[in-house]
């Protein structure tokens, strides 16, 4: 997976996809057809300025807050009754994530460009 958002260019990352998939076609079916739905569709950093290809390919930052709290709130509560009440619990601490992160005036990425 890493040489696909490493690759110089769209094109190289279209054929590093098609790699991947090739190689798990016959071990792993149900893997090769998940990646050739959902990985195309995050391929569209490659259409950014390069300057913020990275920053916006990489989450690592907001999924570690995300993962984070949501172990910190389902930590606490150890078992639950069923999956719909793990569902809830899980929704509102992202719903609470998400009106925060709208609430804050600090951008994620400057749009500004260094050469402007």
């Amino acid at each position: 997976m890493r040489e696909i958002w490493n690759a110089k260019n769209l094109a190289a990352a279209e054929d590093e996809l098609k790699s991947l998939v090739d190689a798990y076609r016959k071990i792993a079916p149900e893997l090769a057809a998940w990646l050739e739905v959902a990985i195309p569709e995050g391929l569209a950093v490659f259409n950014l300025p390069e300057h913020h290809r990275k920053r916006m390919r990489t989450s690592n930052p907001i999924e570690r807050a995300v993962q984070q709290e949501l172990k910190r709130r389902t930590v606490k509560v150890r078992v639950f009754p069923n999956n719909a009440s793990l569902l809830r619990l899980v929704t509102a601490v992202l719903v609470e994530i998400d009106e925060t992160w709208l609430a804050s005036t600090q951008p994620y990425i400057n749009w500004n460009t260094p050469d402007a």
